[in-house]
This record gives structure tokens, C-alpha cells and sequence, in this order.
């Protein structure tokens, strides 16, 4: 596990946070090397961490090959990589915090109850208690939350009426993608959060815990997500296939090109050191795609 960082954090501290659902494709390498990129491009550091919360989802060795692919990219970690199956620790703390305040409570209703309110929770429904409650976090009427996304703008959600209550820890024991997130980043000095426009959405739900955990809210940023012939994303699709650990520079110049970069910089890279250092000195964050999504006809992988 890692320990908490100390005060004094880089002025940039990025990560790349993985689920091990399956092997890297080439819409989590372009999530990978753009934050990569931005980290480096203000001379800041990226980490790498497993979010291996849900073991029905996991797919065995994936965490493993994920890494295994990132090294081969030259992707590496500048901190060990952390599991969130070993930090169960630092959420469970939280929690307690939450709980003691107020701001979270046990939850006895299921999806079914809810479904007559579109899933969103705004009081508890439930006939009668369960044996595997899951615990929320409250949410006032009238909470609104609003960021500034440093590529995809203003972002602005109702979040009482549009997500409602939402659940820290699992009627199942597992901990919440919102929650363990939140506590992470806070934990490891996380600054900046570079990953994919499929997590717009719960970007607000994460402010607000950061808010009620008295933690930072770190810059974000959401990259574009890359989309199949049908339109899915990628990662949803039968077009994901692994990219080439075993012959990378192909993949990251798609990725490059894909970033919106100059592609005659790469132009003499004959190895994926070379190429890293070329990216790393023209690199210019002014030209990322302003969209949340990039067709694969406008593709050029």
C-alpha cells in the first residue's frame, strides 16, 4: 500500500488508473499517453494505479499484461503502482468520517424500488431492511455542482435531481468506483486527472465528496473517447483489440496523431525512447481535441 504523500506535492501529479477488465487497447493507450504527456509537459510526475475493486469484472492476469504493455510502451510509473484491492484501509476511514458526520447512511433500498424514480435515490424506499444494506452519501435538494474541464469547457450537473444519494460501499462489500477514486487521488497528491470524456459524468458526484471529505478538488481533464464503426466505445466494442507491446511505435504515433499532435515530429524516432523524447519536446496541449468523442472514421490508427 501506499502511504499517503507528504505536504509538499509537485506543482503536477498526475496518474493513469487502469481497471483490469482486460487488455490495454488502443482507447486506453491514448488515455495513458495524453496524460502521460501533460504530466511531462509541466515537468510533473505520473503515477500508475490498479482500480481492482469489482472481482466479478476482472479478467485473471489482466492487471499484470496492462503493466507489462505500458512498460513496453515506456510508460512507466514514477511512484510503485498501487492496487485499491490493498487500501481498503483508507476508504474504510473515510467512511466512518462520513458516517460520524451525518453525511452518509445505510441504505436498504434495491435497484427495483428505485426504478419508478429513474434509479435516482432522494429517500429510502425500502419495505424492510436487508441483510446486505449499501451505504450512501447524502445529497441535498438543490445541489448543483459545476466545474471548468480544461479541454471539454464548463461542465455543470444537477446532481440532487439527476444522480441523487449515491453509494459509497456496495450491498456486496465492495467499495464504490466514486469513493475509492476520491480517496486515492487525495491519498497519492494527485493535482491533475487526465482520462477519458466517459467519466464526465461523474466527475461532479466526485467533487462533492471531495468537498464533504474536506479534501482538494485536482484539475481535470477529459480526454476524447475513441469510438467504433457502430459508434460504442471502444473499450465496449469488438474493435478493442490489444494494441502491439512487442512493436509499440506504431501505436503511438495513431495515438499521437490521435492527440491532435504534429505528426512530423516523430518523424525520426527509431525507438520508443527516441520517440518519447521527441513527443515530450513537442507536445503542445493547445492542440487536443475539443470533443468528447473521436468517430473511427475520423480516426487516422
Amino acid at each position: 500500500m501506499i502511504d499517503p504523500v507528504p505536504c509538499r506535492a509537485p506543482v503536477y501529479r498526475g496518474r493513469f488508473a487502469p481497471s483490469p477488465t482486460g487488455a490495454l487497447h488502443a482507447g486506453s493507450l491514448l488515455a495513458a499517453f495524453g496524460s502521460w504527456l501533460l504530466a511531462r509537459h509541466a515537468h510533473g510526475e505520473w503515477f500508475v494505479r490498479i482500480e481492482d475493486l469489482d472481482p466479478p469484472r476482472e479478467v485473471a492476469g489482466a492487471a499484470a499484461a496492462q503493466l507489462a504493455a505500458l512498460d513496453a510502451f515506456g510508460l512507466v510509473s514514477d511512484a510503485p503502482v498501487a492496487k485499491q484491492s490493498e487500501r481498503s484501509a483508507l476508504y474504510q476511514a473515510a467512511l466512518d468520517r462520513l458516517l460520524a458526520d451525518g453525511r452518509a447512511f445505510v441504505c436498504h433500498c434495491s435497484r427495483t424500488a428505485l426504478a419508478a424514480n429513474g434509479g435516482v435515490h432522494r429517500r429510502c424506499v425500502a419495505a424492510q431492511p436487508r441483510p446486505d444494506p449499501a451505504i450512501r452519501l447524502r445529497v441535498p435538494d438543490g445541489t448543483r455542482i459545476a466545474f471548468d474541464d480544461g479541454l471539454q469547457g464548463r461542465i455543470e450537473q444537477d446532481l440532487a435531481g439527476e444522480v441523487g444519494d449515491f453509494v459509497l460501499k456496495r450491498a456486496d462489500g465492495c467499495w464504490a468506483y466514486q469513493h475509492a477514486v476520491v480517496v486515492d487521488d487525495a491519498a497519492q497528491g494527485v493535482t491533475d486527472v487526465v482520462r477519458g470524456a466517459d467519466l464526465l459524468d461523474s466527475t461532479p458526484r466526485q467533487i462533492f465528496l471531495q468537498r464533504a471529505l474536506g479534501l482538494p478538488t485536482p484539475r481535470y481533464l477529459h480526454l476524447p473517447l475513441l469510438l467504433d464503426e457502430a459508434g460504442r466505445k471502444l473499450s465496449k466494442s469488438d474493435a478493442a483489440r490489444p494494441v502491439d507491446a512487442a512493436d509499440p511505435l506504431p501505436a503511438l504515433r495513431a495515438a499521437w496523431r490521435t492527440l491532435g499532435q504534429d505528426e512530423t515530429a516523430l518523424h525520426d524516432a527509431t525507438d520508443t525512447a527516441g520517440l518519447l523524447r521527441a513527443a515530450t519536446l513537442a507536445f503542445d496541449p493547445r492542440r487536443l481535441p475539443r470533443t468528447v468523442a473521436i468517430p473511427a472514421l475520423q480516426r487516422t490508427t
